[in-house]
């Protein structure tokens, strides 16, 4: 049996789902709230993509951890990639790979 000490190491909440977040930091001794999801008790399957304080950090028991579940403006995520420009060369497999003929063709050919 571990003796509970005042201070807690943070842990890496980023990636979990928030059921195992909020399972994690409850093991930990610490408390779990999301600015994004005042829902959080009903999240299940949203992912942490953010936390406060950062892994590691010495915080008293008890402490909250604040995570987030979405990406704030500017701080990335996938955002959106069409159209590119400048376009991309025009070709690609059409451009590498010959029309496909009568298979007997290729297989009688010396």
């Amino acid at each position: 049996m571990s003796r509970k000490t005042p201070e807690v190491r943070v842990p890496r909440l980023v990636g979990l789902m928030a059921v195992d977040a909020r399972e994690t930091a409850r093991a930990r001794g610490l408390v779990l709230t999301a600015p994004d999801r005042p829902e959080l008790p009903l999240a299940v399957v949203d992912y942490v993509v953010r936390q406060y304080p950062q892994p590691g950090a010495e915080v008293p028991r008890d402490s909250m951890v604040y995570v987030w579940f979405d990406f704030g403006p500017g701080e990335g995520g996938g955002g959106v990639h069409e159209p590119r420009i400048p376009r991309p060369p025009r070709g690609g497999l059409q451009r590498e790979l010959d029309e496909p003929g009568d298979p007997s063709m290729v297989l009688s050919s010396p």
